[in-house]
């Protein structure tokens, strides 16, 4: 039996059993209210093994099926079949989690939990985001097809929270349900009055050094601290602050991202930037360290202890590429590599900024660059040490109105 018939085959009971109403949710990745597709990340799983006669098959044979599944698949949507593979039952998922790598070295977003960690180091991950100015959302895609950027494989979605003083950028796993209440809840993006300076804010620590942040959403029962509706913490993991720029007196835009849960250590060839490898259940109860809600001194005091918490020299620093202005142009322009394609303010490329006797030296590797393309389609190319989420939080930052940097 060839391998594609073994696929095919395992689809058509996997489906057959689905339809009778055993339905369960992928553990490897984060949990999902919807089933939509395949390609979303969300796949339907029977843990039952008496249910299906694959969940018997011999773990030396099982695993040598499901290696070569992985190897045969390198690009979406054909990555699908992976997914579907892990969710068969509960021996297959264990067994595909041990093969497909992380994404830094497989350079292959399979999993929900790789937008959580970093990209591939020397290699571009190229993604697009398009804005719907009428829902004042966000939808960030992996492309598959170099030539348009119509095919794309969803990845995240953000909404829009405009508040008195500040403004939420809400990001979620699913597309039709982006509110800090669900479960498909990953981070947010928190900016300032001036849109000068913005936070970003992980749902989970993604180290142990991360510092967890009171949410207003939050409240204190007795000496302990429930969230019913937000499924874990606000990790504060980067802070972005654009130079103050009235009336564009000082040329383009100018900015800088600190990156709290990133070492600067991470850019040199052996560095290491942190890297999750699943979600956090989204129960405080289910927390072990649930004691640092106790009080004020013990919660900050608790996320301390981490490798970043030491000095702020230890953390990486990001600043935009500055353009050079091109005199038959008449602008400022920068080499996307034909990426971009309409001139914006948005527009930015980030680099390393390393300390080198006092004074900050930009690096030429380019970490994360955002431009516009279209009316209301913009590209996103980031690497190593990222992830797909921080990135897209940060290109999130440059929509936001700015009242003193225009």
């Amino acid at each position: 039996m060839s391998l594609k018939s073994i696929i095919q085959d395992m689809k058509g009971e996997f489906g057959s059993i689905s339809r009778k109403g055993f339905e369960g949710r992928f553990s490897y990745g984060l949990r999902s209210r919807s089933h939509r597709v395949v390609e979303d990340c969300s796949v339907i799983v029977v843990d039952n093994p008496r249910q299906s006669c694959w969940a018997n098959m011999p773990p030396e044979l099982l695993r040598d099926v499901l290696i070569r599944v992985e190897e045969s698949e390198c690009l979406w949507p054909p990555r699908k079949n992976v997914v579907s593979c892990a969710g068969v039952c509960r021996s297959w998922r264990e067994i595909m989690k041990e093969i497909v790598r992380n994404l830094e070295v497989s350079g292959q977003l399979t999993f929900p939990i790789s937008l959580k960690q970093p990209g591939p180091r020397n290699t571009l991950i190229q993604c697009f985001i398009k804005r719907n100015r009428g829902t004042q959302t966000y939808h960030l895609y992996l492309n598959l097809n170099q030539a348009s950027n119509d095919d794309g494989k969803f990845l995240l979605a953000a909404r829009r929270c405009r508040r008195a003083a500040y403004t939420d950028y809400i990001i979620s796993l699913n597309a039709d349900d982006v509110s800090k209440g669900s479960s498909n809840y990953i981070g947010k993006l928190r900016s300032n009055f001036l849109g000068t300076k913005f936070t970003i804010y992980d749902a989970q620590p993604p180290n142990t050094g991360a510092k967890v942040t009171k949410s207003r959403s939050t409240r204190l029962v007795g000496m302990r601290q429930v969230s019913p509706r937000v499924p874990a913490g606000n990790y504060s993991v980067a802070h972005i602050s654009y130079e103050l720029n009235v009336v564009g007196s000082r040329g383009p835009r100018r900015m800088q991202c600190l990156m709290d849960a990133i070492p600067t250590s991470s850019i040199e060839p052996d560095g290491v930037a942190p890297t999750q490898t699943e979600f956090l259940p989204g129960n405080l109860d289910s927390f072990p360290s649930i004691s640092f809600f106790r009080s004020k001194s013990t919660r900050t005091d608790s996320f301390r202890s981490g490798p970043l918490s030491n000095s702020k020299d230890e953390m990486l620093i990001l600043k935009n590429k500055a353009p050079r202005w091109h005199e038959q142009l008449q602008c400022w322009c920068l080499n996307f590599n034909g990426r971009v394609t309409v001139a914006s303010v948005k527009n930015f490329q980030l680099v390393a900024s390393v300390e080198n006797g006092g004074g900050g030296q930009e690096q030429e590797n380019v970490i994360l660059q955002f431009g516009k393309i279209g009316k209301d389609v913009f590209t996103m190319d980031y690497q190593y040490p990222i992830s797909a989420f921080q990135a897209f939080a940060i290109c999130l930052s440059s929509f936001d109105t700015k009242i003193a940097c225009e």
